[in-house]
C-alpha cells in the first residue's frame, strides 16, 4: 500500500482521535443529560469543520517541504475531496438517525449519548474496512471496477428512492432483536438496561444503539468506495472519513429541525455517486484532475442544498398566502 503517511503521522492522529473522544466525552459528562441547542451545536460544528482544514493546511505545509508543491496540492485536494464527499453522504445518516430517534421518541437530552456512542462504534469499524479496502486494491486492481459498478447502482438506487421513507417497524434487525431479547416500554435514564418485576430488560436506547451501528455498516459500504475512487491512499482515505465522523454529532443537531428543507439533497448525493463510480469505472481509459472531481463534487452538493432551500421557501412561503383569509 503506497501511502504518504509515515509511521509518526498515523500514531500522531490516532491519538489526537483519542484525545477528541475523551474530551468529547469529558464535556458530555459534566454537562448531563441536556437537549442540545442549535448555538451550541453550531460552535461544535464550526470547531469540527475547523480542525479539518488546519489539519490539511499542516499536511500541505509538510508534503511542500517535503515532496514538493505539486504533490502537496494534489494530496490536499483529495482529502478536501474526500472530506467534503463523506460529510455530504453523512447528512443521509443524520436523516436516518431522525427518523430512529422519531420513531422510538428518544427524548432530546439521551440523544447525544446515542450519537457519541454510535460514533466511536463508526471510528473502529470503518477504520478496519478502509485498511482492509486498501489491501484489497494493492492486490487486486480489477475490484476497481467491482466498485465503481456497485457505487453507480448505488447512486441509481437512491435517486429512485428519494423521498422514500422507509419503514422502520419492518426493518429485519428491529424484528430479530424484538424475537431474541426483552425490550422495555419505557427509558430508565440513559441506561441502556433496566429490571422489570425482578426481570432484566432492555431499554429502548439499546435498540437505537444497535440500529445506529447497523445504519452506519450500511453507509459505510456505500461511502468508504467512493472515496478510494479519489485516493486510494489509506492515510488519506481514513483520515478524511474520521474527520467526517467526528463532527457528525454536532451536525446531526444542528440539522434536525432543517431536515425537511434539504429534501433535495439525496439526489444530489445520488448523483455525486453516479459520477464517483464512473470515474473509478474509467479510471484506465480516462484520467479525470482531481481539481475537476472537486469542482463537480461541490457543485452537485451546493446546487441540490440551494434548490432544496430555494423551493422550501417558496413553498413556505405559499402555505402562508393559502392560510391567510381572503381580501373583501
Amino acid at each position: 500500500m503506497e501511502t504518504i503517511g509515515t509511521w509518526w503521522m498515523w500514531a500522531g492522529f490516532a491519538v489526537f482521535v483519542v484525545v477528541a473522544i475523551g474530551i468529547d466525552l469529558l464535556v458530555m459528562e459534566r454537562q448531563g443529560a441536556h437537549k442540545v441547542t442549535t448555538k451550541e451545536a453550531l460552535k461544535w460544528s464550526a470547531l469540527w469543520f475547523s480542525l479539518a482544514f488546519v489539519f490539511v493546511a499542516g499536511l500541505w505545509w509538510y508534503l511542500d517541504g517535503s515532496q514538493g508543491r505539486e504533490v502537496a496540492n494534489t494530496v490536499s485536494m483529495q482529502f478536501i475531496t474526500g472530506y467534503l464527499v463523506e460529510k455530504s453522504l453523512s447528512i443521509d445518516n443524520i436523516f436516518v438517525f431522525l427518523m430512529l430517534f422519531s420513531y422510538f421518541a428518544v427524548p432530546p437530552q439521551f440523544q447525544k449519548r446515542a450519537l457519541i456512542i454510535g460514533i466511536i462504534g463508526a471510528i473502529v469499524l470503518r477504520t478496519l474496512l478502509i485498511l482492509a479496502g486498501a489491501w484489497l486494491l494493492a492486490s487486486f486492481h480489477w475490484l476497481l471496477y467491482v466498485f465503481g459498478a456497485f457505487l453507480v447502482f448505488t447512486g441509481a438506487k437512491m435517486w429512485f428512492a428519494a423521498g422514500q421513507e422507509p419503514d422502520i417497524a419492518t426493518n429485519p434487525v428491529l424484528r430479530f432483536l424484538r424475537k431474541r431479547i426483552r425490550i422495555a416500554d419505557v427509558f430508565d435514564g440513559e441506561k441502556l438496561t433496566t429490571s422489570i418485576g425482578g426481570v432484566k430488560h432492555y431499554t429502548p436506547l439499546f435498540v437505537v444503539l444497535i440500529l445506529i451501528g447497523t445504519t452506519d455498516i450500511i453507509f459505510a459500504v456505500d461511502s468508504i468506495p467512493a472515496i478510494f475512487a479519489i485516493t486510494s491512499d489509506p492515510f488519506i482515505v481514513l483520515t478524511a472519513n474520521i474527520f467526517a465522523i467526528l463532527g457528525l454529532r454536532a451536525l446531526y443537531f444542528l440539522l434536525a429541525d432543517l431536515a425537511d428543507r434539504f429534501h433535495l439533497l439525496a439526489y444530489g448525493l445520488a448523483l455525486v455517486l453516479v459520477f464517483i463510480g464512473s470515474k473509478m469505472l474509467l479510471i484506465d481509459l480516462v484520467k479525470i484532475p482531481i481539481g475537476y472531481a472537486l469542482l463537480v463534487t461541490a457543485g452537485l452538493i451546493a446546487g441540490s442544498i440551494i434548490l432544496s432551500l430555494r423551493t422550501s421557501s417558496g413553498k413556505a412561503h405559499g402555505e402562508e398566502a393559502a392560510a391567510l383569509p381572503p381580501k373583501h
